[in-house]
């Protein structure tokens, strides 16, 4: 018999495996990119549309997405974004044409959106108490943060061992088996309603903000430069939607998002925050396996393995450690303390050589990013939802979400610009080509550090700790106790 406490945990797992299938579905198709593009006969610059169709979705939809959690009930959003994003795989394996497979990502990034963005409402609605929550939120932030690297193994593996349709069809079985355990084991939430007062006016203003906003990013700024005059008038359009959207909201009777959320600092620091570290993330799994695939000549299978200890090591410290070094030394302190971790990893891949190994220059800077990035990110999660009422919490889910990915995106779009220009430039002057990739690489990390470092700055400054909740007889053994994650993590 599954007793109540036992039923939460179980819930949480299921919780995580959909974000799992989410944040797996990015790097599985970055890795599947060459054989899709020969397949359906892909130019290089349509192939990007593979992605840029998800992430314009996924990042347009995440906040609007968040407050129907709270409006129509979290779990069946979250039921609802699994359908979608299950039947939009199916649509991708399927697909046998460049629009086909497009328009399919793009629904796919609508799933997606639906799925993710109330997880972390349903997860501190269901842990109220800190320490369960915080241990809840570790958990949660190792599957989101770490499972990009499982992605570069899983794509590696499935699109050597069959081929890229089945990284698409591999998310059907997940998605189906999610929502039978989830109708068992999520409780169902009642959301507040929709009244006669919905802000309609409000949700199209902030999906077309954002879906500009990133569209600017992956289009315009990616192929003419962020100077460029397509650039700025899509930029200039995104901001006075944006504009247009918080006027609204002041004004709103029921707004979509009340602005009040914004009055806590721990929401406005931690979104600052996830904005910033989202960029080295990004940079870590972008610019380092373009590093290890070009200039040291690592196929798919292999670049899987080398990022492999990433996810080990934030696995272990997000759900063994992060929740009592947290209760021990403070959220704000644990998250700075991580943050120049990844500033520091940053700066050992910024001066790894053109003919480094991976033992000596790689596996270092992973090492120590996974140890920054599995004491960061759980407070900072926990932070970012602190200061949102139960009413919100969805709201606050998709806003900390929605910073990722838009952090995420610029970053990319920034530092993958930065570096080809900084590798043309090399390549002119005479160097070969993997003195002059390395080079490009180099300066993107070495900027990626800098944002990682603004954001050690932001948490020491902004941030508030919350007040510790008392000690609890025997927390060192009800810790371990209480959830078997020790031996779930081991098997």
């Amino acid at each position: 018999m599954i007793t109540a406490d036992r039923s939460r945990w179980i819930a949480l797992y299921v919780l995580c495996s959909g974000m799992l299938m989410i944040v797996l579905d990015v790097t599985v198709v970055n890795v599947a990119l060459p054989n899709i593009q020969v397949d359906l006969g892909f130019s290089p610059s349509s192939l990007a549309w593979v992605v840029n169709a998800y992430l314009i979705a996924f990042g347009g939809l995440l906040i609007l997405a968040g407050r129907l959690g709270d409006l129509l009930g979290r779990r069946r959003t979250f039921l609802f974004g699994l359908a979608i994003f299950s039947g939009a795989s199916i649509l991708c394996g399927l697909s046998q044409s460049q629009f086909m497979l497009v328009i399919a990502r793009f629904v796919q990034g609508c799933g997606g959106a639906l799925t993710s963005a109330v997880i972390l409402g349903m997860i501190v609605t269901t842990f109220p108490q800190p320490r369960e929550q915080a241990k809840a939120i570790g958990v949660f932030a190792f599957v989101a943060s770490a499972g990009g690297a499982v992605g570069l193994l899983t794509g590696g593996v499935l699109t050597q061992a069959v081929n890229w349709h089945w990284i698409f069809y591999i998310n059907v079985p997940i998605g189906i088996a999610t929502a039978v355990l989830a109708r068992r084991y999520v409780p169902a939430e009642a959301g507040t309603g929709i009244t006669a007062n919905v802000d309609v006016s409000g949700a199209l203003l902030v999906t077309a903000a954002l879906m500009l906003g990133v569209y600017t990013i992956v289009k315009p700024a990616a192929e003419y430069g962020w100077s460029a005059g397509p650039t700025l008038l899509f930029a200039a359009g995104a901001a006075v939607l944006l504009a247009a959207f918080i006027g609204r909201e002041a004004r709103a009777a029921d707004p979509l998002m009340p602005l009040r959320i914004f009055r806590s600092r721990n929401v406005c620091g931690a979104n600052i925050i996830q904005t910033l570290a989202a960029a080295g993330m990004f940079a870590t799994f972008f610019l380092g396996v373009l590093y290890v695939q070009q200039v040291l000549h690592y196929g798919p299978l292999k670049i899987g393995f080398a990022f492999l200890p990433v996810s080990v090591l934030m696995g272990i410290l997000s759900v063994r450690y992060a929740e009592r070094l947290s209760i021990r030394f403070g959220a704000r302190r644990l998250c700075a303390s991580g943050l120049s971790l990844i500033a520091l990893a940053l700066g050992v891949f910024a001066t790894a050589p053109a003919g480094g190994g991976y033992w000596l220059r790689i596996l270092p800077a992973l090492v120590i990013i996974g140890l920054g990035a599995g004491l960061c990110f759980p407070p900072l999660m926990g932070l970012a939802m602190s200061g949102a009422t139960p009413q919100d919490a969805g709201l606050a889910s998709g806003l900390i979400n929605t910073t990722g990915q838009i952090g995420g995106a610029l970053g990319l779009a920034a530092l993958a610009t930065i570096s080809s220009a900084r590798t043309a430039h090399l390549t002119a002057a005479g160097r070969s080509n993997a003195v002059a990739l390395t080079g490009g690489y180099h300066l993107g990390f070495w900027i990626a550090a800098a944002l990682v470092v603004t954001g050690v700055g932001v948490a020491l400054t902004v941030l508030e700790t919350p007040n510790a909740p008392p000690p609890e007889p025997d927390s060192e053994v009800l810790a371990d106790s209480q959830v078997p994650l020790g031996h779930l993590w081991v098997s």
